[in-house]
């Protein structure tokens, strides 16, 4: 575990660069991550993110088949969203732990 500095918040993450608490995360925090994973986040990224976060809240286990059905965002789309393996990347901006289904 490290503490990294997002956006001016100290937040503990794992050595995947994963937050470990959930309750650290907010938006400011998640724009920083985005731009270290070089993506330039829109409406829709953060719609697919509230959306992850949702479910994460939820103890739903992510898959991106389950993105693609969630009328959020298609598959295609969601890997035009995050093109560097979608789940994984979306799922450290949101600020929840590394899907089980990433490998």
């Amino acid at each position: 575990m490290t503490e990294k500095t997002f956006a001016g918040y100290c937040v503990k993450c794992n050595e995947l660069g994963y937050l470990m608490d959930t309750d650290e995360w907010n938006r400011e925090i998640g724009l920083e991550i985005a731009k270290e994973e070089e993506i330039a986040m829109t409406d829709k990224h953060w719609e697919v993110i509230d959306w992850l976060r949702d479910q994460c809240k939820q103890e739903v286990a992510l898959s991106v088949r389950k993105v693609g059905k969630s009328g959020v965002v298609d598959i295609k789309g969601f890997y035009q969203l995050f093109p560097k393996g979608p789940l994984k990347t979306a799922s450290k901006i949101a600020g929840i732990p590394k899907p089980v289904s990433c490998i």
